[in-house]
């Protein structure tokens, strides 16, 4: 998936989703993939609780992408105004450990992560980028689907994505999270860098497809090199409570785990670029094959309470 640069400010205060029933079948970035592309904020106050169809299927934030389905994403904090581009080649972050707490606000946070604001990442991305869509309350990050009242043409919804500043690379990524169940939307975590940073596009994904939340997919791009899809049976509905996952990124190998657990891993044609961490949460348009239609139900909340890195 592709990322489109531009960076707003997010702030404290969103109320908690709360989804119901959900059949099944996971965001990501910038790029378009074989079958189907899709593409991929923060603010004070957010309310209202979530209810959510039934549902089943890779990538965003923003972005996150698969084979199946691309997607496109990005994030800051207090800048508006129209996409850019990064300058320069990035390194690699020398930083490990708990890169954000996200229990607390989001000054505690800002000097790490940033959210996206103010536009979309392609027509697989049926929502505008909305700052407002990022909250913090009650533990927990919130990022919001909602309906865009900003009156973004004839894209009809929003949608929150949270990224880090810095580049990462070799290492244990990890995520405290609870993602959106209903039919069209995708919850994801995930590295990413592409044209955009003047870098070949490189992404490692878990998207979470909210048609089957008792599902988790997993996926890489390595220059723009997908087809590696892979949906992993958690044994439990990942919409009813925070758990762990994350992926040991190494140059010859990429594991991945949930709960501290081995569960899946790829030796072929691994990314090598380092790229930005992201979140991201976005309802889908023309890929119902992949993630089910959506239904319009606003609003759907995901929840993220903390993200870590240890350098390899």
């Amino acid at each position: 998936m592709a990322i489109i640069t531009m960076l707003c400010g997010c702030t404290d205060n969103v109320g908690t989703a709360s989804p119901e029933s959900s059949t099944s079948t996971s965001s990501s970035t910038d790029s378009a993939s074989e079958i189907s592309t899709s593409e991929s904020t923060s603010s004070e106050s957010i309310s209202g609780s979530s209810s959510s169809e039934s549902s089943t299927s890779t990538s965003s934030p923003t972005d996150s992408a698969s084979e199946i389905s691309t997607s496109e994403s990005t994030s800051s904090e207090s800048i508006s105004g129209s996409s850019s581009s990064e300058s320069s080649t990035p390194e690699s972050n020398i930083n490990s450990g708990v890169l954000a707490d996200l229990t607390g606000t989001l000054s505690d946070v800002s000097s790490v992560f940033e959210c996206s604001d103010g536009w979309t990442n392609g027509s697989m991305f049926n929502c505008t980028w909305r700052k407002s869509n990022v909250g913090f309350s009650d533990g927990s990050m919130k990022l919001k689907i909602d309906l865009d009242g900003n009156g973004a043409g004839a894209i009809p919804y929003s949608g929150a994505e949270f990224r880090s500043k810095d580049f990462y690379s070799y290492g244990m990524y990890e995520v405290v999270m609870k993602p959106i169940k209903n039919d069209g939307v995708v919850s994801s975590f995930f590295t990413y860098t592409g044209p955009t940073d003047n870098n070949p596009w490189d992404e490692i994904d878990i998207e979470f497809l909210g048609k089957d939340t008792t599902t988790v997919q997993f996926n890489y791009y390595t220059d723009g090199v997908g087809k590696h899809e892979y949906i992993y049976e958690l044994g439990f509905d990942a919409s009813e409570d925070f758990h762990t996952y994350g992926f040991d990124w190494q140059a010859d190998k990429i594991t991945w785990y949930v709960d501290g657990e081995a569960v899946y891993s790829a030796d072929e044609n691994i990314p090598s670029t380092p790229g930005k961490i992201m979140m991201n949460v976005w309802p889908g348009k023309g890929v119902d094959g992949w993630l089910k239609a959506y239904d319009g139900t606003t609003p759907l909340i995901a929840e993220y309470k903390s993200v870590d890195y240890r350098e390899a």
